[in-house]
């Protein structure tokens, strides 16, 4: 553990990427394989499952510190992370101990606390503090408590991992593919899989690996001849909101991934037995959708069905058990973009368009259909404004833009050939839809904000005020303390966001907080209410969850409208007509 600790210390402290790939390959040189594993594992995303219970961490704290829980509390609130809280105000370790390594603490240590009972974990939980120092103790609690994160990226990671094993970074990325996925533990045999000899690299493939994503950038400003060349060089198809997912089938068996690189084959059967005939050796990328089967099809496509809202695929994730009402009531789907192997050979060199008459033949034959994504046609870059205004009367997102040459790429990148960024994929979306909400309650951030208060929730008006006199009553009763009257004007939260502002701007609006504080409870703050701020978001849906009705997906903070009064800020009737829009 201590040269794990060692690591993220250096990681966590240096802001130049040469010096923190240059310290990921000192470690790989001097730790052993196994080590390595779980290294590589949490620095590429892999994400610790929580093995003790957040509460019972704090518990076991405040006992072993011996403080009043009130100093904890606010210790914890000066610090704004309860691992660093924990580790600074235990007592000092007997030995300043954990020699052992990473792999035994995770598999000797950490692992067996998974269900075992509370008296259990408290003796344990104890008896690793005793033997980890300060470091150590911090790394503990993030990764029992499942919030362990660190300043690296997965494609630093695998570059780090490439100049070790004298790689290249392409190869090491397609084998990392499905190594952060939480229902598989990292190996010392996996890691030396990863790093070994380029020799025999089909063969030595994991049949059920996927292949690294090749993502989109964002267009920054209209297309057009100029930058992008005429629009007959490109394939046009819409942007679908759902989970970006590979189907691989090899050997006889499914596998469905997300880009996430998570193993999702049991919670979408539907997509299993789609790709159950498939020919062996067959690995397709598409979009998960939800899926109405009997909603009539989007325009470039001539069979029916098209892809339902997000938030009825949301019913889909994250559930341990599928029942049949599940089943029914938030179908899914599978859009092919692309076929990225046909027969075990790798297709990704070849051409978009090429490949895109592959995906086609391939999905005339399958049983059951394989939709594809539907191609737009279109003799200019006017035309496709027009089709892309249609976006969100049609519930996508806006357009793909995939040049017919290209290759399929790693990952996000502005070039794909030797002619250069034209080649590359675009996302051409259309703009947010925007709100303009009351700032009512706020939190203090993490890491380097953790002493600022960023996080913050927001409400709208149940009707629109007569006038700002009646806003300005609403306030008062708010500062005063008195109830909302449930027939009068009110203010009702909607939304949480926490991005979007500079580190400048939520400076200020963390000065406001400061000076309009009501009451603390616990890390929240209610404020007086007298900021409105303008949300973008990218779609919103009914939701039972929420006491305004509706759900946002992707809110963040685009300005302070201080030319905006409390009274002007939006209602829950206008969220319903975004509903409906």
């Amino acid at each position: 553990m201590k040269r794990f600790g060692a690591l993220f210390a250096e990681l966590d402290a240096s802001t130049s990427t040469h010096a923190k790939v240059a310290a990921l390959v000192r470690y790989l040189r001097e730790a052993p394989d196994e080590d390595a594993a779980w290294a590589m594992y949490f620095l590429a995303g892999g994400k610790p499952r929580q093995l003790v219970r957040t509460a019972q961490l704090r518990a076991l704290a405040l006992q072993a510190s011996g403080l009043p829980e009130w100093l904890f509390e606010e210790s914890y609130q000066a610090v704004g992370d309860l691992a660093e809280t924990i580790a600074l105000v235990l007592p000092a370790p007997a030995d300043g101990g954990g020699a052992r390594g990473l792999h035994a603490w995770m598999t000797e240590r950490l692992l067996p606390l998974r269900g075992a009972d509370e008296g259990t974990v408290a003796l344990a939980v104890r008896d690793c503090w005793a033997e980890l120092d300060s470091l150590g103790r911090f790394l503990f609690v993030k990764l029992v408590g499942g919030g362990f994160r660190v300043g690296v990226s997965k494609l630093l990671v695998q570059r780090a991992a490439a100049e070790f094993a004298g790689l290249d970074p392409k190869l090491v990325a397609a084998r990392m593919m499905g190594y952060t996925d939480g229902k598989r533990e990292p190996t010392a045999d996996a890691w030396r899989a990863i790093v070994a000899p380029a020799d025999g690299e089909a063969a030595a493939r994991d049949p059920s690996q996927p292949y690294p994503f090749f993502l989109a950038q964002a267009l920054a400003s209209e297309p057009d001849e100029a930058s992008l060349g005429p629009a007959s060089d490109w394939l046009a198809e819409w942007k679908f909101d759902g989970i970006r997912g590979q189907i691989v089938q090899r050997a006889g068996r499914v596998w469905v991934w997300s880009r996430g690189e998570e193993l999702m084959t049991d919670r979408f059967p539907e997509l299993e037995r789609l790709a159950a005939a498939w020919p062996d050796g067959t690995v397709v990328d598409g979009e998960i959708v939800a899926w109405d089967a009997l909603a009539a099809p989007l325009p470039g496509s001539e069979t029916l069905g098209r892809p339902g809202p997000f938030a009825t695929l949301q019913q889909r994730i994250g559930r341990k058990t599928l029942s049949a009402r599940v089943l029914a009531e938030a179908p899914a789907g599978f859009i092919a973009y692309d076929l990225l192997e046909q027969g075990g050979q790798d297709l990704r060199a070849q051409p978009q368009h090429a490949r895109r008459a592959a995906l086609e033949a391939l999905a005339g034959a399958c049983v059951p259909p394989l939709p594809c994504s539907p191609l737009l046609t279109a003799p200019d870059w006017a035309t496709l404004a027009e089709r892309r205004a249609r976006s969100r009367e049609l519930g996508v997102e806006g357009l793909m833009l995939k040049h017919r040459d290209s290759a399929y790429g790693t990952g996000r990148v502005k070039r794909s050939g030797e002619a250069g960024e034209r080649l590359a994929w675009w996302k051409w979306k259309i703009d947010p839809l925007t709100v303009d909400g009351v700032l009512i309650y706020a939190q203090a951030g993490h890491g380097r904000r953790a002493s600022v208060y960023t996080d913050y929730t927001f409400a709208v008006w149940n009707r629109a005020p007569r006038d700002a006199a009646e806003a300005q009553a609403v306030v008062e009763a708010i500062t005063e303390r008195r109830p909302a009257d449930p027939e009068g004007l009110q203010l009702v939260s909607f939304t949480k966001a926490y991005s979007g502002l500079s580190d400048a701007e939520f400076r200020a609006v963390d000065a406001v907080i400061r000076e309009t504080t009501l009451e603390n409870f616990g890390p929240v703050r209610s404020v007086r209410p007298t900021l409105v701020v303008e949300l973008a978001f990218e779609g919103i849906a009914r939701s039972k969850r929420h006491k305004s009705g509706v759900a946002l997906r992707f809110p963040r903070m685009l300005r302070v409208r201080e030319d905006k009064p409390l009274h002007e800020a939006n209602t829950l009737a206008d969220l319903e007509a975004l509903l409906s829009a």
